[in-house]
C-alpha cells in the first residue's frame, strides 16, 4: 500500500492533495524574505519636512531590501509551481 496523503469524495474516487511539505517549507521561506525586504525599506524619514534626510538613499534601502522582495516573489513562484518527480 502506498503512502500518499489521499482524501475521498463521495463518488469513491481518489485524489492527491495539491501541496507536499516541502511546498510549504518553500513557502515560508518566501514569506520570510518578503518580510524581512519590507522591513529593511522602511524607515529613513524625517520628522522635520523641511530638513533632507540622507539616510533614506542608502544601500540597505535601495539595493538589499528590493533583491530580498524579488527573491521572495520568486521563491514563493518556486514553491506554488514545485511538484516533486514520482520515481
Amino acid at each position: 500500500m502506498d503512502n500518499k496523503p489521499v482524501n475521498k469524495e463521495n463518488n469513491g474516487d481518489l485524489f492527491e492533495l495539491s501541496f507536499n511539505k516541502i511546498n510549504y517549507i518553500l513557502m515560508a521561506v518566501g514569506i520570510v524574505l518578503l518580510a524581512v525586504g519590507y522591513i529593511l525599506l522602511s524607515g529613513g524619514g524625517s520628522d522635520d519636512p523641511n530638513v533632507f534626510n540622507p539616510a533614506m538613499f542608502d544601500a540597505r534601502r535601495l539595493v538589499w531590501a528590493p533583491i530580498l522582495i524579488v527573491l521572495g516573489f520568486v521563491v514563493e513562484i518556486v514553491a506554488i509551481m514545485y511538484k516533486r518527480n514520482k520515481a
